[in-house]
């Protein structure tokens, strides 16, 4: 699978972490920043990330930072996206099997990073399950475009 990884300087270390995970499992990984620990704003690296998912160069992204919060409130500003904040086994799985997330949201400063592995295996493994899913995904693409349109 293709990854593309986006972080703020609180989460760059995990972010390392995980991308070293990725790519032992054969993933291919993208990283669009930020590069060091220096202090940086979020909202750009994670609508950097957010775009090459949707734009088709990525199957999945990961943003993080201290809380992940507003990693995925910026990812999810993307027409296109669903950014899920996952701190558990649980919220990762439902994230996919409910709502079909397409990027995933950590918080360096909650989650170690032994547990954000963890989360990210299980977010990778999990699938849609469709069914009754389906129309609740199809509202709230019909709302994006509503906003995206000015409606």
């Amino acid at each position: 699978m293709r990854f593309v990884l986006g972080s703020d300087h609180a989460g760059f270390r995990l972010k390392k972490i995980l991308a070293d995970h990725l790519i032992a499992d054969g993933h291919e990984v993208s990283d669009v920043g930020t590069h060091s620990e220096e202090p940086v704003d979020y909202p750009i690296f994670c609508a950097a990330a957010a775009r090459v998912v949707v734009g088709g160069d990525a199957d999945l992204g990961i943003v993080l930072g201290g809380s992940g919060q507003g990693e995925a409130i910026s990812a999810n500003k993307v027409h296109g996206v669903r950014a899920a904040l996952c701190h558990d086994e649980t919220t990762a799985r439902l994230a996919r099997n409910h709502n079909n997330a397409n990027v995933l949201s950590m918080g360096a400063r909650f989650v170690a990073p032994e547990l954000a592995i963890t989360i990210l295996d299980v977010f990778i493994e999990a699938t849609f399950q469709g069914g009754r899913h389906v129309p609740r995904l199809d509202e709230i693409a019909a709302i994006e475009s509503e906003e995206c349109s000015g409606g």
